[in-house]
């Protein structure tokens, strides 16, 4: 069984290889997820189904690692800018406007909707600026926006909009 594993590594290895470093665009990046790949891959060897060649499944592997490694680099990069640019002092949202119900709700939505909003119509950011420091298309932001807008209407009925870019804002049309 392990000479099987060691003459699907001696065969494959540099396909993945070269399948990651296509992915990240980093020669150690893409050791690293080959190496990480190749040894999930080992602990699972038992468990592997025969259903799909071997070297699919290690290639299936190794792009979930490209892809988590990924994201972790994602958040290192604002982890970066939160550090260069240091960490703003602490407020009581209520202080700017913005009444308890909307925090509660805020803190109800999905992350990446509150996110939207909270860029969008406590910072006044653009689309297209939160479309950058979120690294997602601009329509994936127009959407995040309309569904949570969306939910905090349900959720707060009239009281929807207090402090969170109304018409009178500047930089915030009224439909969005």
């Amino acid at each position: 069984m392990k000479a099987d594993f060691d003459a699907l590594y001696r065969v494959s290895y540099p396909r993945v290889f070269r399948t990651l470093l296509g992915l990240l665009r980093d020669r150690a990046a893409a050791e690293d997820c080959a190496q990480e790949a190749f040894v999930k891959a080992f602990d699972s060897w038992a468990d592997w189904k025969q259903d799909a060649p071997a070297e699919a499944w290690v290639h299936r592997i190794a792009v979930n690692v490209a892809i988590s490694h990924r994201r972790r680099e994602r958040l290192r990069e604002v982890g970066e800018v939160v550090r260069r640019l240091g960490r703003p002092t602490e407020e009581d949202p209520t202080e700017v406007g913005v009444g308890p119900d909307v925090v509660r709700e805020l803190r109800a939505l999905p992350t990446k909707q509150a996110a939207a909003i909270i860029l969008r119509h406590l910072h006044g950011y653009s689309n297209r600026e939160i479309a950058a420091s979120l690294a997602v298309p601009e329509r994936t932001v127009a959407s995040r926006l309309a569904a949570a807008k969306k939910t905090l209407r349900l959720a707060l009925g009239a009281d929807f909009g207090h402090g969170m870019g109304t018409s009178e804002d500047p930089g915030v049309s009224p439909g969005e």
